[in-house]
């Protein structure tokens, strides 16, 4: 028997993940929050401008994870999420599934890692840190900087967080 045949093959799935476009107005100019990437195991992604951004654990409702990720990150506590209020939960047959709209679902196709990433805009509160563990020169940009900065040099961005940013500068 050719033991070739018998491999058993791995499949590898992509990770979900959830991210939060913070926005605000202070004397009628728009801000959105953004940081410069700084993970473990980062590479050349760090140093990257993002939102913050994790990873959802399983059976995690993807709410509490966005809140546990900016909190982690930004040291802020989010007050509103678009699109939560509108979440429909259905248990059946031993089975507790949850229903969402985000404001922008992104799947990284190649390069990286496999993501699926879901973004919600939010507001937030608190006592913003400057850097966490995860994250570093947290700040407040208005909405046409960071769409300047976002067209003239993509490349500074996280790719997962451009076509979101995109569809809210764009909008705004």
């Amino acid at each position: 028997m050719n033991t070739s045949s018998l491999r058993v093959s791995t499949e590898t799935f992509a990770i979900p993940c959830v991210g939060a476009i913070i926005h605000r107005e202070i004397d009628g100019q728009s801000q959105i929050l953004i940081q410069e990437r700084q993970k473990k195991s980062g590479g050349i992604e760090n140093g990257m401008l993002e939102v913050p951004a994790g990873k959802v654990r399983e059976y995690e409702n993807i709410f509490d994870a966005l809140r546990r990720e900016v909190r982690e990150e930004t040291g802020l506590s989010l007050l509103n999420i678009q699109g939560e209020n509108e979440q429909t939960v259905r248990t059946v047959n031993g089975y507790k599934v949850m229903s969402f709209t985000s404001f922008c679902t992104t799947q990284n196709l190649s390069g990286g890692y496999s993501i699926i990433l879901q973004t919600f805009l939010c507001q937030a509160e608190g006592e913003m840190l400057r850097s966490s563990s995860e994250a570093q020169d947290i700040r407040w940009v208005s909405t046409e900087e960071c769409k300047a900065q976002l067209q003239n040099s993509p490349a500074d961005f996280y790719p997962l967080h451009i076509n979101a940013l995109m569809k809210y500068l764009d909008a705004h």
